[in-house]
């Protein structure tokens, strides 16, 4: 066997095994019992040891050296380039420290569950200190004495900077408060007056999630606190979550997670369990997931289809007809919680995390004063004070689970989305005639094409500019803001 076949075939027990540490993960958030978190905790920390040994297997660095690049076609010359990455990135974390963050992250999320369900900030600093040491160590690692946050932010957005994501983010936030105080002028009411039936929520959201081209056969929908995607190639799973008074919650959550789940299913087979078959990073995964929910599921053609199957499903809710669904599916309110935010401010929100994490990192912010920096800056932002830490510091995984980096490629990918929409459109002339009959096929089979079957064939940022023939830029999506909710809002 040379030395590119047997990189390979190590390689893909590498990635078998670290999905089925994947599972783990899954079942945790919604199958596991209760008591076996602390269980849990030492097979996660366990699987880690097992792949960071994997990962930092000196045949691996053998097996670079001794392959010839330029005898390999692109898709191999892309395989070696993720290897030789990851093993250069894996090589420079000790062993001790890869299983300790695996092991106190998984015990962190369950003392994270517990605090927020009891208001308690408190309650979890302690363990959000230890969480933050230790990646305040990785990042140092990684960082070879360069800036320890674009180390970790490195792990979800390869070739981002913190400081290019904050000169797209400062073009972002001005025009984007402006836009929020003008809606808010406004008010629309919800229109929603009665219980929504949480069997009947499901049977409609799994309908919907089938229309958006998930593949039930190699895929779950299941109930979690927190709505995530799981899983790549034949086994990828989605969770979401119900609530009586507002079916949106579940049937938004899920398109938003079909987007995710429909990448990982919609990569080229050949790289199935190999660097390749996976998104390439997460800000374009996020891509996906907000082109799905935002620019074809709120749009006002697919609102029309929808607002049939809600009548079908539930009778008279309440709304009158299809304009009004439109307008009440894309409401624009008050509220403390990212996951529900409106179009309009859910980057907000996303911008307060992302300054607050990288002052966490720098120690220009410590764990102790951050549930108040947390709250003056969502007052400053958003107009009022959060009243409780569930609504605000306590609400999301992320730093419990130690996704130091992660916040930002969210509306990174929005910025995606609002350019792959401006060429999706240009793509398909017709497309709203498409969506108003419920057929989603030239969207997503356009998406499919362009971004999700090459996996991680090409840098990110290069998946973005060959689908939409030109550099990424915040214009498109606060073009596609301005025009959308100017026209509800009468603005």
């Amino acid at each position: 066997m040379n030395a590119f076949d047997a990189l390979m075939e190590h390689t893909r027990e590498t990635v078998a095994l670290s999905q089925i540490a994947g599972r783990l993960g899954w079942d945790q958030e919604t199958m596991m019992p209760r008591g076996a978190a602390g269980q849990r905790a030492e097979e996660m920390a366990a699987m880690e040891g097992v792949l960071h040994a994997r990962r930092t297997d000196p045949r691996v660095g053998d097996w670079l050296a001794a392959i010839d690049h330029g005898a390999l076609d692109a898709v191999g010359q892309a395989q070696l380039r993720q290897i030789r990455r990851s093993f250069e990135r894996t090589s420079k974390i000790p062993a001790r420290l890869a299983a300790e963050i695996a092991r106190v992250t998984s015990a962190a999320q369950g003392i994270w569950a517990e605090a927020r369900a009891a208001d308690d900030f408190d309650a979890f600093a302690p363990t959000l200190r230890e969480v933050l040491a230790l990646k305040r160590e990785e990042g140092a690692a990684l960082s070879d004495g360069g800036d320890v946050y674009d180390a970790l932010l490195d792990d979800y957005e390869p070739g981002a900077t913190a400081a290019n994501l904050e000169a797209m983010f400062g073009a972002l936030r001005p025009r984007l408060v402006e836009l929020r105080e003008k809606v808010l002028a406004h008010p629309i009411p919800d229109g929603l007056g009665q219980e929504f039936d949480e069997a009947a929520q499901m049977k409609l959201t799994r309908a919907v999630a089938k229309t958006f081209g998930y593949d039930m056969a190699r895929g779950r929908v299941d109930k979690a606190v927190h709505p995530f995607s799981s899983g790549s190639g034949d086994d990828v799973r989605i969770t979401t979550r119900t609530n009586p008074t507002d079916p949106f919650n579940c049937l938004y959550s899920t398109i938003h997670e079909v987007g995710h789940a429909a990448y990982e299913q919609g990569i080229d087979p050949a790289y199935r369990l190999t660097p390749l078959g996976q998104g390439v990073s997460m800000g374009v995964h996020e891509s996906q997931s907000r082109i799905y929910e935002n620019q074809l599921g709120r749009s006002r053609a697919f609102c029309g289809w929808l607002y049939g199957q809600m009548v079908d499903t539930f009778g008279d809710f309440g709304i009158p007809d299809e304009d009004s669904f439109y307008a009440v599916v894309n409401r624009v309110q008050n509220g403390f919680i990212r996951t529900e935010a409106d179009e309009v401010q859910y980057n907000l929100h996303v911008l307060l995390r992302f300054d607050l994490e990288r002052a966490l990192i720098s120690r220009a912010l410590e764990v102790d004063d951050l549930e108040a920096a947390w709250n003056d800056r969502f007052e400053a932002d958003f107009g009022f004070a959060v009243d409780r830490p569930s609504n605000g510091v306590l609400q999301d995984v992320h730093w419990s689970v130690g996704l130091f980096g992660y916040f930002p490629t969210y509306s990174l990918g929005n910025v995606y989305a609002g350019c792959l929409h401006e060429a999706l459109r240009r793509a398909v002339p017709d497309l709203d005639d498409k969506l108003g009959a419920g057929d989603l096929e030239a969207a997503t089979g356009w998406l499919r094409e362009n971004v999700q079957r090459h996996g991680g064939l090409y840098h990110p940022r290069e998946v973005i500019e060959q689908a939409c023939g030109g550099a990424p830029s915040e214009a498109p999506l606060l073009a596609y803001l301005e025009d959308k909710f100017g026209a509800i809002y009468g603005l």
